[in-house]
């Protein structure tokens, strides 16, 4: 133990009475600082500025020799440049900071990273609850347009007044934050990049040692604007009086440490500014945008629609008048976030959506006809709108209120109508690059897993390949979908945004036989995403399949796909009931197929295809058999000449599994020249994995972790049905979008899978405990349909018209709406700046100002004693109310 250090600690901070060995400040300097160096900073008063003489004087030594030490030390950031003299600052904000921003010295001590974070946290948590409003050692500095027209403002509570105050004195340089949290293995998603703008002599101190560069008044507002659009909030150091600052911060919640220990101790006050947020609920529509940018996750989404029985909303409790210890503390706050006002849940279209699109608000702007903003809206969860808006197997109409009373919004036919807009507009919604620091990325496989991956990892800056065995992307959306339903231009339109994006596609390359995993990465690939989907069919295990004339349903649908010729100019029998089996039934029919006849196992209530698509395939003629399983393939001369069925009586056991029971008794016989098999799909690996540490389930599924995508191989990630099994195309563009994720932060050094990640988990309102008085409203709009392109592969369904869109979108009850928790809410404005519908708003609620770091132990002892009061009368007040 160096007892000099320990008290030169001591020295520097002076909250650290009893400064031992396993102090974070301790190790910061263990291995840095020189004996004579420690001399040099016990001689020098905290936060006074002395010339080189002084120095000298003070530490007796030579001059040349204090002078040379003094400017290593401002080297290494335990001192800073204040002009021509040097003063010793505290460890944060301060030396610290300015140690990170030494980058060759953190990457040779990474001790520095390590104790930087300790240093903050166990000073958040011996003293935060302490800390009065408006006296944090950093503050929340509000968005400007968020306060521009809130007239009790005063100049230090807007940004122009830090910038005029020190111009020309302005700098920026990476943020420490960041950079310590990449060194611990400890950031999410958020890249380090230039965020920290130094001010005033601290900046002069930062350029003059290399640790900044200077920048214009445009270039520090270009960066704040940046940092607004990121999400990232502004904060000032508050240790010099509410008038001065070392740096402007834009800070990534789950980075900032001054953010981080906050939540983990539930302390808002360190941070909080004098404003607060409001939601108008009569404007609000639950977009979730508030939610999404909020770091203190105040802002969550609730219910709109009136209740029959009001639920109480837990409100939560503040450090002010509580005692305060661990069991107050959020330990999982950066893996657990909370997205949903638990009592009341929020909008059942919302919750239920696989990709929990913002619908309720989408239907809104496209009410309003913001075609392009709803677009926008839509595109932050989906990639493929137009696609979905013809495919879908919306969820969202189903769990949609308005069903329990007449007929759902029709959401996917608007969501066809907004996405149509753009496809027809002469330029298209090509989002901006969140990050230039990209990593080349390898996607195999183009279906909508493999797209929606490509286009939000092509989003985070990188340099995304997609290879695809076929000659065309899309994958079972262009080989697997008939063009009745989904016309190839529409695929086609869509990926022309990745082709903007960036995104390389390789055609006619199966990975595995072409070139290897392992070839891939010689060639620079940082990181795999397989979404090969599920394109292979299934047998169905009786005599006579192997006859001529039978067919899987996925192998026929894609010859047709390709353009070929598929003569089935004779009876034909489709096996199955999901929606590729009615797919492949209405195929059937228009590639010549005689009296067409669908069988499947389930009732007709059961059946696992869409309604809608049903109906469509009878309204065609085609013959619905449900509640029948194959018995045998009847052949002559090798050829098929009909098929046996038996009645199924159950399809499951009671535990749920597969397992059905026949009436072996009950038996028809068909007579068919063609069975085409659409009993289910596998997935064809061929020698994809050859080389790799993947595992595969029984079902010849990759094993993976649920959240992340992970597989056993680290750097290989999958997605859409080659890890859930045949699904729809949406899970599969949800999935994709959760694997860019994953692919952005593996590639990234220091960068965790988990921190920061959003689960998503949501619920939906209690249909049962709510109130609508009276529904006097348009009834549901259909689209007019295209009668010459009956039975034909072309779409003969129609889209609304403009006047149809706004009918239909007026029928939306608004079920949910945003609720802030203004115990939580710090008053940083980026939820206004979300908001397309101003329903959320900043106002100015208290006039709290910091105080010099010299004069903080008064305010905090004064705080003390207050606050031991307000926590008496309030045990007192709880006493008084359970006796009543």
């Amino acid at each position: 133990m160096r007892k000099n250090l320990i008290k030169f600690v001591e020295h520097v901070n002076m909250l650290n009475l009893h400064c031992t060995e396993e102090d974070p400040e301790y190790k910061l300097l263990e291995h840095i600082l020189t004996d004579d160096m420690i001399t040099i900073g016990l001689a020098m008063k905290v936060r006074t500025p002395y010339c080189y003489r002084e120095i000298a004087k003070r530490a007796k030594m030579p001059e040349e020799k204090a002078k040379c030490l003094a400017d290593e030390m401002a080297m290494i950031g335990v001192l800073e440049y204040e002009g021509d003299k040097l003063k010793l600052p505290i460890f944060a904000p301060g030396s610290m900071e300015l140690m990170v921003l030494n980058k060759e010295q953190i990457e040779g001590h990474p001790e520095i990273a390590y104790a930087f974070s300790d240093y903050v946290e166990n000073l958040t948590k011996g003293f935060a609850r302490f800390f009065p409003k408006g006296n944090g050692l950093v503050i929340t500095l509000p968005v400007a347009k968020a306060i521009e027209a809130e007239p009790r403002k005063i100049e230090i509570e807007e940004i122009k007044y830090w910038v005029d105050k020190y111009y020309p004195s302005l700098s920026v340089g990476a943020c420490q934050c960041r950079r310590s949290a990449a060194i611990r293995g400890d950031i999410g998603a958020d890249m380090e990049g230039e965020w920290c703008i130094q001010v005033g002599d601290f900046a002069e101190s930062c350029i003059r040692t290399n640790r900044s560069r200077r920048v214009t008044k445009e270039e520090v507002y270009d960066i704040l604007h940046r940092a607004e659009d990121m999400g990232y909030v502004h904060e000032v150091t508050n240790i010099d009086g509410p008038k001065n600052s070392l740096f402007i911060c834009n800070c990534h919640p789950d980075t900032c440490l001054a953010f981080r220990t906050a939540r983990l101790v539930d302390t808002p006050n360190m941070m909080k500014s004098n404003f607060i947020a409001t939601v108008d609920m009569s404007k609000c529509v639950a977009c979730g945008q508030c939610m999404e940018v909020c770091p203190m996750n105040a802002a969550k989404l609730g219910q709109k629609i009136c209740q029959k029985n009001p639920v109480k909303i837990s409100e939560n409790i503040s450090p002010d008048d509580h005692v305060w210890g661990k069991d107050k503390w959020t330990l999982d706050y950066r893996t657990n976030k909370k997205n949903i006002v638990k009592e009341t849940g929020t909008s059942p279209c919302k919750t239920n959506c696989p990709a929990h699109i913002s619908v309720q608000a989408y239907l809104k702007l496209a009410g309003q006809g913001k075609y392009m903003d709803a677009l926008e809206l839509i595109k932050q969860e989906n990639p493929l709108p137009a696609v979905c808006g013809r495919i879908c197997n919306h969820r969202c109409e189903e769990a949609c209120t308005l069903g329990n009373i007449t007929d759902p919004v029709a959401i996917d036919d608007v969501k066809k109508f907004i996405a149509n807009q753009e496809i027809n507009s002469e330029s298209r919604f090509v989002p901006k690059k969140k990050f230039y620091e990209g990593k080349k990325l390898a996607i195999i496989g183009s279906g909508p897993a493999g797209l929606s991956c490509a286009y939000y990892a092509a989003v985070y800056g990188h340099a995304v390949t997609v290879f695809e065995r076929e000659k065309k992307t899309g994958g079972m959306l262009r080989y697997g979908i008939p063009s009745f339903r989904l016309e190839k231009d529409v695929i086609d339109a869509e990926i022309k945004v990745l082709d903007e994006l960036g995104v390389h596609f390789k055609y006619g390359v199966n990975v595995g036989e072409d070139v290897t995993i392992e070839e891939l990465r010689n060639q620079g690939y940082k990181a795999f995403f397989i979404a090969i989907g599920a394109q292979g069919g299934r047998g169905i295990g009786v005599e006579g399949e192997d006859a001529n004339g039978v067919l899987s349903g996925v192998d026929f649908l894609r010859t047709i796909n390709s353009g070929k010729n598929v003569d089935l100019s004779s009876r034909t029998v489709v096996i199955g009931g999901g929606n590729v089996a009615v797919d492949v039934a209405r195929t059937a029919l228009r590639a010549g197929g005689k009296e067409v006849s669908l069988y499947c196992l389930e009732t007709r209530d059961i059946m696992p295809a869409s309604a809608d698509e049903v109906a469509e395939a009878e309204d065609e003629n085609i013959n619905i058999n449900p509640g029948w399983g194959p018995k045998k393939i009847l052949t002559k001369d090798g050829k098929v000449c009909g098929i046996e069925f038996k009645r199924c009586l159950s399809v499951k056991d009671t535990d749920g599994r597969f397992n059905p029971q026949y009436d072996e008794n009950d038996v028809v016989t068909v007579e068919c020249e063609n069975v085409l098999l659409s009993v289910g799909q596998s997935i064809e690996w061929g020698r994809l994995l050859e080389g790799t540490k993947v595992e595969l389930n029984s079902n010849m599924t990759v094993k993976a972790d649920g959240f992340t995508y992970q597989t056993a191989e680290s750097d290989i990630f999958v997605g859409g049905d080659s890890y859930s099994g045949p699904r729809f195309a949406i899970d599969a563009i949800s999935a994709g979008k959760s694997g860019a994720e994953s692919l952005h932060r593996y590639v990234h050094k220091g960068h965790d899978l988990l921190i920061g990640r959003d689960r998503r988990e949501f619920i939906e309102i209690d249909k049962e405990n709510i109130v609508v008085d009276s529904y006097d409203r348009p009834s549901r709009q259909s689209a007019k349909g295209i009668p010459e392109m009956r039975l034909t592969f072309a779409d003969e369904r129609g889209i609304l018209t403009d006047e149809q869109v706004k009918k239909e979108t007026s029928r939306c009850l608004e079920c949910g709406a945003a609720r802030v928790d203004q115990t939580r809410c710090i008053g940083c404005g980026l939820c206004t700046t979300r908001c397309k519908f101003d329903a959320i708003t900043l106002s100015k609620v208290s006039s709290h100002y910091g105080t010099s770091y010299e004069k903080l132990p008064v305010r905090l002892a004064l705080n003390i004693v207050k606050r031991a009061g307000k926590i008496a009368v309030r045990k007192v007040k709880d006493t008084a109310n359970k006796d009543i």
